[in-house]
């Protein structure tokens, strides 16, 4: 169990931009009341115990951002954790950590100015803007690695023009898998201007998937994280212009709900991707090797190898060549 003097400690030693404070917080299930109360309790113990721990050394608390977990249940079950933050923490808290996007609902009125950080699942560009239309201002967003792997090239903009021709949406990406590529000398995307798209075509990004090149999903990583940069520059101007709402409508007529899906194989995973779920979970990559007794015994059941000296007749009674007439 993680303790928050260790905590604290990694702290120091990797002095982090930020620093979100532990929460006790349960996946795949509703607390009841009273698990719900203990949350609370819990998590204030763990952020005093934080703070207190990283005072506690020598040269003084680090200049990192320490952001505070807001518990994914509602704000009223929550209400004796969220009065210590807003007054005798206050002080010390510079953002906020949300693992559900309306839990910015639960936000005290006096803390809705700090920046709110979402470190729940985003599956795709809808869904980060609508926790961007609920208030959240920084995003973890695994499903740009996700596409990545996947073989997917994102293709889409924030914000869109308006649509005369509505009779299919456009998808947000395109399969570098698929064999319309091969010989498509073109851009992953008009008009992008990443180290991919300037450089290479889509023929050679399939080409290295096809290969198993790593350099191919290196190629996407970069075009991939482009346009979400792009994405991101395109929603603050918006938000700048008071145009979101409008903007966010057009996005959601313009395109696809879901990326699309993966047809072609990622690279080898590693364990720190995937979750656990439970005992007797397949392997995640077929198996690099295998038990060679059936390959030996299959060897001892063959035919002999010929001799050095051996002549047609001879092969072919081995069953190594065949007489033609």
């Amino acid at each position: 169990m993680l303790e928050s003097a260790d905590y604290a400690h990694s702290v120091h030693k990797l002095r982090p931009d930020i620093v979100v404070g532990m929460g006790d917080v349960l996946f795949g299930h509703t607390p009841g009341v009273k698990r719900a109360d203990k949350m609370g309790d819990r998590t204030l113990a763990w952020m005093k115990a934080l703070i207190a721990a990283m005072e506690d050394r020598e040269g003084g608390t680090p200049n990192i951002a320490l952001f505070a977990p807001i518990l994914p249940i509602e704000a009223e079950q929550q209400k004796y954790y969220l009065y210590p933050l807003e007054d005798e923490l206050a002080e010390t808290i510079s953002g906020l950590a949300l693992y559900e996007a309306a839990s910015v609902d639960a936000v005290p009125d006096s803390m809705r100015h700090l920046p709110r950080l979402y470190l729940g699942e985003v599956k795709g560009p809808h869904e980060l803007l609508n926790a961007v239309a609920l208030g959240v201002d920084i995003f973890t967003i695994p499903f740009i690695t996700e596409a990545t792997d996947a073989g997917i090239a994102l293709d889409f903009r924030f914000p869109v023009k308006q649509r005369t021709d509505v009779k299919s949406l456009e998808p947000l990406g395109n399969d570098m898998w698929s064999s319309e590529h091969a010989t498509n000398l073109d851009p992953l995307r008009y008009s992008c201007e990443c180290y991919t798209c300037k450089n290479h075509h889509r023929a050679f990004v399939h080409h290295l998937l096809n290969a198993k090149e790593m350099l191919g999903w290196v190629l996407l990583q970069l075009h991939n994280h482009h346009i979400i940069d792009k994405f991101f520059a395109g929603i603050r101007q918006s938000l700048s212009n008071s145009s979101f709402e409008s903007d966010r409508g057009l996005f959601e007529e313009h395109y696809a709900a879901e990326l699309p899906a993966k047809t072609g194989q990622g690279p080898r995973v590693r364990g720190y991707q995937f979750k656990t779920k439970g005992r007797g979970e397949p392997r995640k990559n077929p198996p690099a090797y295998r038990a060679l007794n059936d390959r030996k015994e299959n060897l001892a059941d063959a035919n002999p190898l010929p001799s050095p000296g051996a002549d047609a007749l001879d092969l072919e009674e081995l069953g190594f060549a065949e007489m033609l007439a």
